[in-house]
């Protein structure tokens, strides 16, 4: 998921290639999730966008948006896998896509565009520009666009800017230490959920959260309301390192240090990978639902982390970290479209997991004669969806299913080697010699039915 750093790169593309620029024309393509789910429409957009010069682009954490000289003004958010094609320049920040990108004819429009914005040549600030085109793309649908109707230097106090946190590059000022000790003391959550929360703070996403606590040597389970002062500083200080040069940089890993984690974390389950330059151990765990690459010789608990605490010993007005807790919508907008995908799929694996267990608890609990008795072919789906015949007997044993013989063929028992005939006429005759319990005696203790006292 673009974050900070990433959005920081499209503001700059944008700023280089749109702002000041008439858009002659936008086609937009009709999405009832990307625009509909925040209450924008493909035609709506396009019809305001078509005609307007856009006067400038901006940032708040991974929200990102385009001014232009007339309200209503577009406001953005990439979800997991959007972002912003220009034909004039490669804008991917990651090698790999930049190799895609150089090896294969540049396709355009784009594959999953949401708008396309065409400029003519034009001058500009006495300037000769080119002939341009923009797009907006996202394979996932995660993505939401939006007109928000204020006057442009009013947008972050419009939704849903305003229900996100500061930005720790462009509010500085507000994201002092002062400011981060309120904000852990007054909760009680793992440290890590409470950076990627975006009604607490802007713009810090998984890589970024990981990052942050390596420098600042914090385990990212750790409570927030357990550090000290001088864990905090060294939060405070991480949050911003990490953040300023991300967006300084424009997501660019080639130019981070060489002692970031960010540029070994991703070897998950690589052989002889995920170890820092100087040795050390990377290790995954899940914090708050989301994979989390930590250093344990570094990043040490020093004191309760989520699953040390009984929800029940927590004082009232805490939070409880309980799985799948509610936040802000539109605050947090961005990860719980990503979230709500995962829960679809976990659903779904859910209801296939509970059927199969009431299943298996319905046969489990069904009497051991009535099973014997039904003496009817029953088919059961195997795993790779073939229906195998399974044969109950009537006398309750079970007949090897690979075992079949044509019709009228008398079934032979592989412990006796006879059939069920002759096993049922020995069973007779053992009976006739056996005599009943009526006609037994009667010794001191043993109990006889009412009907063998009548007679």
């Amino acid at each position: 998921m673009p974050e900070i750093g990433e959005v920081a790169r499209v503001v700059h593309y944008l700023r280089k290639h749109l702002v000041g620029r008439t858009i002659n024309t936008c086609e937009a393509f009709a999405d009832d999730i990307v625009y509909g789910k925040v209450g924008c429409s493909a035609d709506a957009f396009q019809q305001h966008a078509t005609g307007r010069r856009v006067t400038g682009a901006d940032q708040q954490g991974k929200y990102f948006y385009m001014t232009f000289d007339k309200p209503p003004h577009a406001v953005m958010h990439f979800g997991m896998t959007g972002w912003m094609k220009f034909d004039a320049e490669e804008t991917a920040y990651y090698k790999q896509a930049k190799e895609k990108e150089k090896g294969a004819e540049v396709e355009w429009p784009p594959k999953y565009a949401k708008f396309v914005l065409k400029c003519e040549e034009e001058t500009v600030d006495g300037r000769k520009r080119d002939p341009l085109q923009a797009a907006f793309v996202d394979a996932r649908r995660l993505a939401r666009i939006r007109l928000v109707d204020c006057e442009a230097e009013k947008i972050r106090e419009e939704s849903p800017l305003k229900e996100n946190g500061p930005d720790p590059v462009r509010d500085k000022d507000i994201v002092t230490v002062e400011w981060l000790t309120e904000l852990l003391r007054r909760k009680k959550v793992p440290v890590k959920a409470l950076l990627l929360d975006q009604a607490n703070l802007s713009g810090v996403g998984n890589w970024v959260a990981d990052e942050v606590l390596y420098q600042a040597r914090i385990h990212p389970e750790q409570y927030s309301n357990t550090f000290d002062d001088e864990q905090i500083k060294r939060l405070h200080d991480a949050l911003i390192g990490v953040c300023t040069l991300a967006v300084e940089t424009l997501a660019d890993s080639k130019q981070f240090p060489e002692t970031w984690l960010m540029k070994y974390r991703w070897d998950k389950g690589k052989k002889d990978a995920n170890v820092l330059p100087n040795g050390e151990k990377i290790v995954h765990l899940k914090v708050g639902g989301r994979t989390s690459a930590i250093v344990p010789s570094v990043q040490k608990k020093t004191a309760a982390v989520a699953g040390d605490v009984d929800p029940a010993d927590l004082e009232d007005g805490e939070e409880k970290p309980a799985r799948g807790r509610k936040r802000k919508a539109k605050a947090v907008e961005d990860d719980e479209a990503a979230e709500d995908e995962v829960e679809v799929e976990a659903t779904a694996k859910r209801g296939r997991g509970a059927k199969q267990s009431k299943a298996k608890a319905v046969e489990a609990s069904e009497p051991a004669a009535k099973k014997a008795g039904r003496g009817r072919k029953q088919a059961a789906k195997t795993d790779d969806g073939e229906d195998d015949e399974l044969e109950v007997q009537a006398n309750g044993g079970a007949e090897d299913i690979n075992d079949v013989k044509p019709k009228g063929t008398p079934k032979t028992s592989k412990k006796t080697g006879t059939t069920p005939k002759k096993a049922h006429e020995k069973s007779q005759e053992a009976a006739k010699k056996t005599p009943s319990r009526a006609d037994q005696p009667s010794t001191a203790g043993s109990r006889r039915s009412a009907r063998t006292k009548a007679k």
